[in-house]
């Protein structure tokens, strides 16, 4: 069985300052290592996860049996479970990632000046990351490999609860960067549940933590935004909308919903409220709901939805604002595109929204009023992830405005400084 011992607060900050320092050593070489060797690294990560899947699974199977009786619910346990195919889903996370074109060193933009000087944007590192995650230790290998393709070092500190199978994950990650002669502390897992280290890692670790990137419920990234001494790419919760137009084809209707909302309920971009244009209620509505609530979904809805659909559940002020993560959706009818932009942009926490219309100009309305991360047209709200965006793989979503918006993936995990070449230039 995988234990950690706890420490005490005086213990984690000694440990955390350590973690601190040895991540910053490692960031430096890494700034520089060459794509091949990141990747060699990567591939062996890949190769050691398929390796160790035994060994992984038993100690997610501590993980479950914990969780089962520390009362988890049903959407948490999902996000914890691991089976053959999702580690096997791990490892090929790793082997996209490996296949990414290396953003470190790519010139972003280059320009000469009537003085001669020629100017180059060129992408770099970040430095060091603190990832701060609950449930979900796949999130283990994707941040850990994304950072390291990036060029950073990172800090992984996952939640108590996932602790086991973050261990056993993150020792292949440390079998990868061995075998290509990369620095072990590259990618760091916290190996304590105190509490105190989160702390720690928001101060910033004596300066040795650039950027926190916390992916986890309301309440930890709550937290993380309004303790943090660095900054930080985050969301707050992914509160999505579906929104089917007047103009929507029922045969695209009815699977798009059923996708947006049941292919996998604990996700961020799985879809909270369903808006329906009234002009169709008579037509789409029941369709819909009848095949969500076939697939095992609870409908609340308002009075004229329960009217149409007797079967829905009273929806109550608070339902608009909730992150069910949950075969739970809360359904409204509105006066076209216009009210259902304005009720995404009342409760929507800015994740992502999507409309399934025929008319082009619906649909392009609502890309230019709806200020959200991610937007779609006539497709699911579960394509709200990097790898679906064909980035490999992602961090998370972020719904803020700065830096990064949308999957955090390799590009978003660098910054940029500027090379300005000259032949003996003054200036005046």
């Amino acid at each position: 069985m995988l234990k950690r011992h706890e420490r005490s607060g005086s213990d984690t900050v000694l440990l955390m300052a350590d973690i601190g320092r040895k991540a910053r050593e490692a960031a430096r070489p890494l700034a520089t290592a060459s794509e091949e060797i990141k990747n060699a690294a990567l591939l062996a990560m890949a190769d050691a996860i398929l390796r160790e899947e035994a060994a992984i699974l038993a100690a997610n199977a501590i993980d479950m049996r914990n969780g089962e009786e520390a009362g988890l619910s049903a959407a948490v346990m999902d996000r914890l479970k691991l089976t053959p195919a999702r580690i096997r889903d791990i490892a090929e996370g790793v082997r996209a990632i490996a296949a990414l074109e290396d953003p470190v060193g790519a010139v972003i933009a280059a320009w000469d000046r009537p003085n001669g000087l020629h100017i180059e944007r060129v992408r770099t590192p970040l430095g060091v990351i603190g990832v701060i995650y609950e449930s979900r230790p796949n999130v283990t290998a994707d941040a850990g490999a994304l950072c390291l393709k990036a060029g950073n070092a990172v800090i992984l500190r996952g939640g108590s609860d996932s602790l086991n199978s973050s261990t056993a994950i993150h020792a292949c990650l440390v079998a990868g960067l061995k075998a290509a002669g990369l620095p072990e502390e590259a990618i760091q897992l916290v190996p304590v549940t105190d509490r105190a280290a989160v702390g720690e890692m928001l101060k910033g670790l004596g300066g040795n933590i650039d950027v926190i990137v916390p992916r986890g419920g309301k309440s930890l990234v709550a937290r993380v935004q309004d303790e943090a001494r660095v900054p930080v790419f985050a969301h707050l919760e992914g509160i999505c909308h579906l929104y089917i137009d007047g103009s929507a084809k029922l045969d695209m209707a009815v699977p798009i919903a059923l996708n947006a909302k049941m292919r996998r309920t604990g996700i961020c971009g799985a879809a909270e409220t369903l808006l329906v244009d009234r002009a169709v209620a008579g037509t789409h509505l029941v369709s819909i709901l009848e095949a969500l609530a076939k697939a095992g979904c609870e409908i609340r809805g308002t009075e004229e939805v329960r009217d149409l659909f007797p079967a829905a559940k009273p929806a109550d002020e608070a339902d608009w604002t909730t992150e069910y993560l949950d075969a739970i959706i809360s359904v409204k009818l509105v006066d076209g595109v216009g009210e259902a932009i304005d009720h995404i942009e009342t409760h929507s926490s800015h994740h992502t929204e999507a409309i399934v219309a025929e008319d082009a100009g619906a649909a392009e309305r609502f890309f230019n009023e709806i200020d959200s991360a991610i937007l779609l047209h006539n497709a699911s709200t579960q394509f709200a992830d990097g790898g679906e965006f064909g980035m490999g793989a992602e961090i998370g979503i972020a719904t803020g405005k700065m830096h990064a918006r949308g999957p955090v993936g390799v590009e978003q995990l660098t910054s940029f400084k500027y090379r300005v070449r000259g032949s003996g230039q003054t200036r005046p």
